[in-house]
């Protein structure tokens, strides 16, 4: 039976169910004596006797002498979205409105989207319903589209992500982008079959041991600016190929479509928020599995490129069915190019897991995406596309080695490995991420997460600004 998670109503910004409507307070952390010292004096006396030192993060209710609640405050510093998600699993779950009079666009959206994250709670689509939002919510009484398309843009990337492998498989996926791309009237192609074995022998290769054949997606929306297009990693579950996985490491490989969660759910919020660009979506979406069709340790294989490649270990098919992806992107000339993908435990070892690596051909480009990511709370970090590793590529027996000879730098061999593709002048950025939360923290549930996704949104919202401001 066909679940799909994409449904417009179910990704709409949280609203309490009770009528009551408090204000909200932001209070800025060095702010908080003064902000005291104006406070009626029962409330005063009650900070003081409770010992109650405020600090980012915190939030509370400020009532009358009766105990009947009249506003409430959240104090904040520099890291507002999670602050305000913080605040609001404190918080009862009133509605509460800020005075946007008093605080600037962006804080506003910041405290909205962290209240709305805070309400998240995965589910299973059929087998359960969307829970309701059990924590605060909060608005202003301005238009939230930028809020809105983001809540919507991660609630649905964390849902694919979280979705199991025997519900979210390559068949599965497609369904799930072409409801995304129906709702916002977008037409979509999905290849399969023996025209995917012709025209992406790669994607082919590393999905046909599986019991779900493989697919390509592909769909575009938007008919003005700048010319942007989302690449993502779909495999939908990674057992490694022959090169196995321990069992341990099996565990949660149904996140390894988590690149094509994070452009389905990039795209979402660009076209929630109608940006002014040209945008495609492209996922290769397959399932690494084991059977007597299964690719093998130094096959060689065929690329949509027409570059054969030596297959270095069956656990690194990530790359292999990029490859066809990309250079399908880039047949398009887009004027900024990215993908996201699951791809490398080194990167996990260089930066951890919850700070994705960047790649990028431009270092300009690479600044300004991790200029958007430090103002939005959405951290990602340039490592370098280094030349002198490029070499290991070329050490194939018989083909481009699709892991290179050396053990070392593995995220950067792999980002090298993708730039065979996409050639070294294109606008094209890589952001390797781990797409999951190992534990929870305020707003951020363990299990599948967006990472880089508002920091991407934002960068591409500056692309589509400038090109309008051009014309």
């Amino acid at each position: 039976m066909a679940m799909t998670y994409y449904a417009a109503d179910a990704y709409q910004l949280p609203c309490s169910k009770t009528g009551t409507i408090l204000a909200l307070e932001l209070i800025n952390e060095a702010d908080c004596d003064s902000w005291l010292a104006r406070q009626e004096p029962h409330h005063s006396a009650y900070f003081k006797a409770h010992h109650i030192s405020l600090k980012a993060g915190m939030a509370g209710l400020l009532s009358d002498k009766n105990g009947t609640p009249q506003s409430a405050y959240l104090v904040i510093s520099n890291d507002i979205l999670w602050q305000a998600a913080s605040g609001a699993q404190t918080l009862p779950p009133y509605h509460y409105e800020i005075d946007e009079t008093k605080i600037d666009d962006e804080t506003s959206q910041m405290v909205m989207l962290g209240f709305a994250l805070a309400s998240y709670k995965p589910h299973l689509k059929g087998i359960s319903d969307k829970p309701s939002a059990s924590h605060a919510s909060c608005s202003t009484k301005q238009p939230a589209t930028i809020t809105e398309a983001l809540f919507e843009g991660i609630s649905l990337c964390r849902d694919l992500i979280n979705a199991p492998a025997n519900m979210m498989t390559p068949a599965q996926l497609a369904d799930e982008a072409t409801a995304l791309a129906h709702h916002y009237n977008s037409d979509i192609t999905i290849t399969s079959g023996t025209e995917l074995e012709t025209d992406f022998p790669a994607i082919h290769t590393v999905g046909r041991a599986a019991e779900t054949p493989p697919r390509l997606i592909d769909f575009s929306w938007g008919d003005k600016g700048p010319k942007i297009t989302l690449v993502g990693k779909g495999i939908t579950f990674d057992s490694g190929g022959l090169d196995l996985k321990p069992s341990k490491a099996m565990e949660i490989m149904k996140k390894d479509m988590g690149g094509a969660a994070h452009v389905l759910g990039l795209a979402a919020a660009i076209m929630k928020a109608g940006l002014p660009v040209r945008l495609r979506v492209l996922i290769a979406a397959a399932e690494n599995a084991v059977s007597e069709k299964s690719m093998r340790p130094m096959d060689i294989i065929n690329t949509a490129a027409g570059i054969k490649v030596e297959v270095g270990n069956t656990d690194a098919e990530g790359r292999l069915v990029l490859a066809d992806a990309l250079h399908l992107a880039c047949q398009d000339k887009p004027d900024f190019l990215l993908d996201f993908a699951t791809l490398t435990g080194a990167a996990r070892v260089a930066l951890g897991t919850e700070c994705p690596a960047l790649f990028c051909n431009h270092d300009s480009t690479a600044r300004q995406i991790m200029d958007a990511g430090h103002k939005n709370g959405d951290p990602v970090w340039q490592l370098p596309l280094f030349e002198a590793y490029d070499r290991f590529l070329d050490q194939g027996h018989m083909g481009l080695s699709s892991t290179g000879q050396s053990g070392y730098g593995g995220a950067i061999t792999a980002a090298l490995f993708l730039r065979r593709f996409t050639g070294r002048d294109c606008n094209w950025a890589h952001i390797d991420v781990m797409a999951w939360n190992l534990a929870s923290r305020a707003g951020r549930p363990r299990g599948g997460e967006a990472m880089g996704l508002r920091a991407c949104f934002d960068y591409i919202s500056s692309l589509a600004e400038a090109d309008s401001g051009s014309k």
